[in-house]
């Protein structure tokens, strides 16, 4: 599986953004996709993930209530909808995947390129 992840920029805060991952592999029907973020000095944290049907989401306590993640299998894409965004978002967001859901970005077997989110205060 190869990801691609995309649609990050430069918003104030309170603002809204939607982020992309774009797959390609044969697998990607049936595998779980998380979407992770990476502040400058700290370390990759979990912020979202779904299974491989959509049916199942799990969130970070720190973005639940406002992002959502949602996938499109017949497009082989999952997007992060993110909105009321804070500065304290501002990170590299990655998006990985692997067989099934998880938290812990060790466990994941293929990573995308990140995109930037800046959030202005």
């Amino acid at each position: 599986v190869q990801l691609q992840a995309s649609g990050g920029g430069l918003v104030q805060a309170g603002g809204s953004l939607r982020l992309s991952c774009a797959a390609s592999g044969r697998t990607f029907g049936s595998s779980a996709v998380g979407w992770f973020r990476q502040a400058p000095g700290k370390e990759r944290e979990f912020v979202a993930c779904i299974n491989w049907s959509g049916g199942r989401t799990d969130y970070a306590d720190s973005v639940k209530g406002r992002f959502t993640i949602s996938r499109d299998n017949a497009k082989n894409t999952v997007y992060l909808q993110m909105n009321s965004l804070k500065p304290e978002d501002t990170a590299v967001y990655y998006c990985a995947a692997r067989s099934s859901m998880t938290r812990d970005p060790r466990d994941y077997d293929y990573w995308g390129r990140g995109t930037q989110v800046t959030v202005s205060s």
